[in-house]
């Protein structure tokens, strides 16, 4: 029974991290999560060991598990290697695309042209992330959509933070659109050139991002 509750705690709580609802840097009760999922203390802390192998959960010797918080060059170093990776994605994605990726990546796009339209940011977060997995598996290399995907997740929680900086979901749609018509033209190059402009963080997006960090961590404590 034990061993069948730790993959959905687990999974139930790299949602929470991955949604927002457990900020970065937010500590985590054990015996809080226990009462709230109905476990004993030994199949949450499984779970949250799992969870620190996979880079979203940090544990702290004396102090417990918390999110994991990223400092400045952590932050940058990561969304440097993400931007190459999803590059890498776009070019091989331009080159291969088949009909039934061409239709995920149209069905994602259009997810967030609704939630734009809607105003709904709720919804365009999980649509954004739509589109950047069809992306990886149109690339028909399962180790590198792997790689993405678990880069992805763990990037997750500050790739929503960058979402929620003004005027930046409107930007993100016109990326998208970009990268969108590379791919579908075939531009291997442009698209990976799209994409990695897309990711990365710099300048005052950056500053941006750490300033959200920084009240996120003040909000956790």
């Amino acid at each position: 029974m034990r061993g069948e509750q730790t993959p959905r705690l687990r999974e139930a709580l790299e949602e929470d991290i991955v949604s927002g609802r457990l900020r970065p840097g937010q500590r985590l009760d054990e015996a809080g999560l226990a009462e709230r999922f109905g476990v004993s203390r030994t199949p949450i802390r499984e779970a949250l060991i799992q969870l620190s192998a996979s880079g979203l959960i940090e544990m702290r010797p004396r102090r417990g598990a918390f999110v994991a918080l990223l400092g400045p060059r952590a932050l940058v170093e990561s969304f440097e290697l993400m931007a190459e990776i999803e590059a890498s994605c776009a070019r091989l994605a331009a080159q291969r695309l088949g009909p039934a990726d061409r239709a995920a990546i149209i069905e994602a796009h259009v997810a967030c042209q609704q939630a734009v339209a809607a105003g709904d940011d709720d919804a365009y977060y999980p649509a954004n992330a739509r589109f950047h997995g069809a992306i990886y598996t149109a690339t028909g290399n399962r180790v590198l959509r792997a790689e993405a995907t678990r880069l992805q997740t763990a990037l997750q929680p500050y790739r929503r933070l960058q979402l929620k900086v003004p005027r930046r979901i409107a930007t993100s749609l016109a990326e998208h659109e970009a990268i969108l018509e590379a791919l579908l033209a075939g531009e291997g190059a442009g698209a990976a050139e799209r994409i990695r402009a897309h990711v990365l963080v710099q300048g005052e997006r950056f500053m941006t991002l750490l300033a959200a960090l920084q009240q996120e961590a003040q909000m956790a404590d």
